[in-house]
């Protein structure tokens, strides 16, 4: 394969908020990042002068991610805010870049989400549940970090949550409901690439991980409220599955 046939990749900058991530997520985040695009940079923002951030420094280097030292003047501020949104201005206006990959739980950042969006790039943020919900929604997709913690870790925190309780959340159950409302067919079925989409752009944050589900389509047949089936397009013979609510029967 010639070097013109390779599809085009997005390049990424990646930023992340040492005092604001954990060591443990790194090997998940790279992985999930590069389904993204290319991380042309990696750089990491903290104060390397204090022992809180050891746990980082054993593992920048096999990850090829440059620390950028910034002191702590103050005590109980966090000194790497203004200077990850410095970087990140400077890095956006060389025009190299397709997206950018913020790494922090810290609301402070969602102005700076929603600048780079208005220039017409993509924003994927990485945080923990409890970050603010306007930073969440300042990005244009959303990783619940949980999710990319070691797979030992993980069965520990990302339990497959049953039937009863996906029914329960009304909240989820909505949204899946209101995509399939709008790019259904008139007989109620929707592929579910298009729920996904739209999913995506309604809510950020979501990722059927978050439930302890790989896949969209697992999480929705575990659901147990829509119905599922697979169909082949046309001379390709390529599968495609279709959802539609049972209420629609």
């Amino acid at each position: 394969m010639t070097s013109g046939d390779l599809p085009v990749q997005r390049r990424l900058a990646v930023l992340i908020d040492a005092d604001n991530a954990q060591p443990a997520i790194i090997e998940g985040l790279i992985r999930e990042i590069v389904k993204y695009g290319i991380p042309s940079v990696k750089r990491i923002y903290g104060d390397w002068t204090t022992p809180n951030l050891t746990g980082w420094k054993s593992i920048l280097l096999d990850h090829s991610i440059q620390p950028i030292q910034q002191f702590r003047y103050t005590v109980g501020k966090n000194a790497t805010d203004s200077a990850m949104i410095i970087d990140a201005m400077d890095l956006l206006y060389t025009r190299r870049f397709e997206g950018f990959c913020l790494v922090s739980s810290d609301s402070d950042f969602t102005r700076l989400a929603s600048r780079i969006r208005e220039e017409g790039l993509l924003v994927y943020g990485f945080g923990e549940e409890k970050t603010p919900k306007a930073f969440v929604s300042a990005c244009d997709k959303f990783i619940f970090t949980k999710v990319l913690i070691p797979q030992e870790e993980a069965e520990s925190i990302n339990r497959k949550q049953e039937t009863n309780q996906l029914k329960a959340n009304t909240k989820l159950v909505s949204l899946i409901r209101g995509a399939i409302e709008v790019v259904s067919d008139e007989s109620g079925w929707a592929n579910l690439g298009s729920v996904g989409h739209h999913i995506a752009q309604q809510s950020p944050e979501f990722d059927p991980r978050n439930y302890g589900y790989g896949k969209l389509s697992e999480l929705v047949l575990a659901i147990g409220l829509f119905d599922i089936e697979e169909r082949l397009h046309g001379s390709s013979r390529a599968k495609g599955i279709y959802i539609r609510d049972k209420r629609k029967k």
